[in-house]
Parts: C-alpha cells; structure tokens; sequence
C-alpha cells in the first residue's frame, strides 16, 4: 500500500503517481455514466490530455494532485484537488484570493466514497497551506466549473459538463455552502428576434463607425491572440477570472480549430478598434455521444466527414466579451446583438442550425442576462459552484 494512501473502512484512498493509475482516472465516468443518456463520453484522448503534466498548461500555474478511491482492489472513486497560483493572486472580492484552493473532476459510486474523497482533497489542501474551497472546478475555471443542478434530462453542449444530480446532495453533505450559480440560456434562433432588437441591429449596420467581422482564419494564431486580449481585459473584474497565459492561448487555440469556422466567431470594430468579439461552435457534441470516447475504428472518418461540413442543431456561444471601458455604454449592447444577429443567419443558413445555447453566465451578470432575455432565451441548465473554509 503506498505510504500516502489513506483507509476509510474497507475504502482506500491514494494518490494518483503512475501512468497506468491516471488511466484508471480517466476511465472511471466511462464505467459509472455508461447508462445515462444525458452523458456526452469525451474523446478519451482530451481526457487523458486534460489530466496530464505538460501537455495541459494549467500544470504550469497550478499544483495538482489526482486521488483514486479503491475498495476490495477495484476503483470506485476520483477526485482532483489543486491550487491555481494564478487564482489566489486575484482579488479576494472576485471569489478566488489568497489561501483558496479547489477540487473538482469528483466520480464516486456512493455517499460514503465521495464523502472519503472530499475529505482527502480537503486534507491535502490544508497541508499545502489552504484555508477556503472553492469546488467543484474540473479543473481550471475555464474548463467545467460547478456542479450541475438544473437541466439534467438532456445531453450538455460541446465544452460544458454534466454530474448526476446525487452529487449535488453528497457535496452539500460535507458541509459546502453555494456561492455562485452560472446559467446557460437556450433559444430557437429560427425566429427573428424581437423587433426592438431588430432596430437596434439595423442602426449598427447604418453606422459608418462601427464594423462587424468574420475572423480571418488564414491568420488563426493572430486572431485567436486578439480574442483572448479583449477576452481578459471585457473579463478582468467579472467573479472568477483568472487570466489566460500564452502557452494556454496556445493550447486554446490549437484545440479550437477543428472546429472553428469564420462566419461563426466575429471580431466587432468600433473606429478601426477591435473592442468585442463573440465565439461560437456548432455542438461537437452532437457527433461526439455515439462515438463513447473512441474515434477507432472507425468513428475518425465520420468525425472527419463532419468536420468538413458540419450539420448540427445547435449552436453554443460559450465566450463573447465587450472591451471594459465600453461595457457601461449602449454601444456594448449593440455590438452584442449587431454579433448574436449576423451569427444567427450564418448558423441557419449555412449550418441547418435551429438552436442556440449562451453561457455560462453568472447569474448576477446583468448586462448578459438582460441581452438574454431580450432575445427570447431561457435558462437550460444551472451549474453551482460552493465554498467552505477549512
């Protein structure tokens, strides 16, 4: 038995430290979600690539330690705990801080094994010095922040995660009080939007001042470079920002661009200045569920075949942002539906799309919740996101 594992019982608790035991990690949702319709398997490669030193750049900024739970020798359990240097350098008042660290990527097959589990990622937080949690975070606040606890009976969209709603019981049961919920809003983009909002859209296109673009693929690695600078600048003071560093712009950008298409992503320009941008991916994970995780042996050409030409009914807005000192002005506004707009005929036209989905967003955010509700959307799913101090 490793000198770092921990009993509870007949339950036994170690650290994750070979190649073989992170396999194991990886593999356990595949085994406990197998039957439930509303999981979306990941491609078991991004998996393993999210978990593993060196080749997810959040390891550059974060100290991170996996945990398996084993009971009479099988795993029944993982948790990851970590703290994300980047985040305990933020402002205390933006929900990170000093002494904050998180855990997240939590499975369990009962109460008493995510009980364990939660209690060894809080011991080893404490002895690296933590004094709050902040969970659950899979594992960066970029990735899949919170525990699901609305909208469970349909699949989630490409990039947002998807937990049992008995795991909302067993963290409140160690003793975790909600801190933050983030929504996700849906709307039947084939309807034009209210005719106020359409007013609105057509005194942008008048405008000499203002321009609406495509990105430019051919200049990806530019582009994606300007994006993430108006990203952490329109996102500085929001609850939860961490910024992006350029190896995770990198990252980011690498495994974005299968999938991004020009008239999908718009960079808004306002005198000749980027000042807002508004990313959106037709749902991988339409394409992605009956393929359970494996693209071989022959999941890749269908994979290939939809990336080409992609066919979906859903659209996902998972990141828009409007540049700080703009975002109290109307034009901030106007720039967000001038984008949802253009965006919206692209996606039916050329893509078959007949739904769309925005978020997350927090739910205090009240400039993205009334852009929102002046569309017509509602919210789908609600993630929540919990503290305790240690």
């Amino acid at each position: 038995m490793p000198a770092a594992a921990h009993l509870s019982g007949d339950l036994v608790i170690a650290p994750v430290s070979t190649k073989g035991e992170r396999a194991e990690f990886v593999d356990l949702p595949y085994r406990l979600h197998a039957t439930d319709p509303s999981w979306v398997p990941p491609l078991r490669m991004e998996a393993m690539e999210l978990v593993t030193p060196g080749k997810n750049p959040f390891f550059d900024h974060a100290d991170v330690q996996h945990f398996l739970a084993r009971r009479g020798g099988a795993v029944v359990g993982r948790i990851s705990a970590h703290i994300d240097h980047l985040a305990i350098a933020q402002p205390p008042e933006q929900g990170m801080g000093p002494g904050t660290g998180n855990w997240g990527m939590l499975e369990a097959t009962d109460a008493d094994v995510a009980a364990a589990l939660i209690a060894r990622a809080e011991a080893w937080l404490r002895d690296k010095g933590m004094t709050r949690v902040l969970a659950p975070l899979s594992m960066s606040i970029w990735e899949e922040p919170g525990q699901l606890i609305q909208g469970f009976d349909h699949p989630p969209t490409v990039m947002m995660g998807h937990q049992p709603e008995r795991y909302r019981g067993w963290i409140e049961g160690a003793g975790y009080d909600p801190v933050k919920t983030l929504y996700t809003y849906e709307l039947d983009i084939t309807k034009e939007f209210p005719p106020l909002i359409q007013r609105i859209v057509q005194s942008g296109e008048k405008n000499a001042r203002i321009r609406v673009r495509n990105v430019d693929r051919s200049k990806f690695d530019q582009e994606a470079r300007l994006i993430l600078d108006i990203l952490n600048d329109a996102w500085s003071d929001n609850w939860g920002f961490v910024p992006f560093t350029e190896r995770e712009i990198a990252y980011a950008g690498k495994k974005f661009k299968p999938i991004v298409r020009e008239d999908l992503i718009m960079v808004a320009e306002y005198d000749g200045e980027p000042v807002a941008f508004m990313m959106t991916l037709p749902d991988l994970n339409e394409v992605l569920a009956p393929m359970k995780g494996n693209l071989f042996p022959f999941h890749w050409i269908k994979l290939l075949a939809w990336l080409r030409k992609p066919r979906v009914r859903t659209m996902r807005v998972p990141l828009m942002g409007v540049r700080k000192h703009l975002q109290a002005s109307r034009l901030a506004s106007q720039l967000a539906f001038m984008m949802i707009e253009f965006i919206r005929r692209n996606a039916i036209s050329r893509y078959g799309a007949t739904r769309g989905e925005i978020g997350w967003i927090l739910e205090d955010n009240q400039g993205m919740v009334a852009i929102a509700d002046a569309i017509d959307s509602h919210v789908n799913k609600a993630y929540r996101i919990y503290q305790k101090a240690l």
